[in-house]
């Protein structure tokens, strides 16, 4: 007669319960996973991350995370002090490469530092500034991520009747040329913000900026006069501005 080997079934069925639970939470993390989408930001200092130390100094890349899904994940990664040149030529791009997906989007804003006459940053327009630009969006669309440009900020300037200046000069129309030429959504905060200093006219509009008395702040002890640099209300009025376009272009970050 066949030996017949009885098994303990209330043994056996906790360890496959245990077994389909894991399984099925496996699945879940990895649906969550590719539903997580990932906005990279590209730029110069007054988008950057800053440390407390310089506080209330705010890129207005720091502001963004709070108005997005929660499935979206903000990686700001501006660099002070950089052109659509350097930061490339640097290597800050590359990095990006790597981590970038299919699904995700990348925020482009180069301007305020390509106007340095120094040779390390230095684009002309219509020309090397179209050309780096150019890069930035088709290496994204290579990756299947999805580019998005933006103009850059206005600085704080008026003239004699009280109205803001736009110096940023042929930057913004080269990045407007280029985003037609190219089929890219672009976020004009340069016509935004210039619209936003004269609303608030050049007293308010100093808020929006680094104007502060000696110690006033204690990142400042000898006071700031700053007209290109956030502040961290600046950056959240900033912000604002950006995500009312920015919920047209891409509804599904929200």
């Amino acid at each position: 007669m066949p030996l017949i080997k009885i098994v303990n079934l209330n043994l056996l069925f906790p360890k496959v319960l245990i077994s389909c639970i894991l399984l099925l939470l496996t699945q879940a993390l990895h649906a969550q996973e590719k539903q997580q989408t990932q906005v990279f930001i590209v730029g110069d200092s007054t988008a950057s991350f800053y440390k407390t130390n310089k506080y209330p100094r705010t890129g207005w890349g720091m502001r963004l995370q709070q108005h997005l899904a929660d499935t979206v994940t903000v990686h700001n990664l501006a660099v002070s002090g950089r052109s659509s040149r350097s930061f490339i030529n640097e290597g800050y791009i590359y990095p990006i490469w790597e981590q970038i997906n299919a699904g995700d989007y990348l925020l482009i804003q180069f301007g305020h530092n390509d106007q340095k006459k120094d040779k390390d940053r230095n684009t002309l327009p219509f020309s090397s500034y179209q050309f780096y630009l150019s890069y930035y969006i088709n290496k994204a669309r290579e990756l299947g991520a999805k580019p998005i440009l933006l103009t850059s900020i206005s600085r704080y300037k008026f003239d004699d009747n009280n109205k803001a200046i736009d110096t940023h000069k042929d930057y913004p129309v080269a990045m407007r040329q280029l985003a037609d030429k190219l089929t890219v959504p672009l976020i004009d905060l340069t016509v935004k913000t210039t619209e936003l200093l004269n609303k608030l006219g050049p007293t308010k509009a100093k808020e929006l900026f680094l104007f502060y008395q000696p110690g006033e702040y204690a990142s400042y002890p000898k006071g700031v006069s700053d007209g290109t640099h956030l502040s961290e209300w600046g950056a959240d009025q900033v912000v604002a501005l950006f995500v009312d376009d920015l919920k047209q272009l891409a509804p599904e970050l929200f």
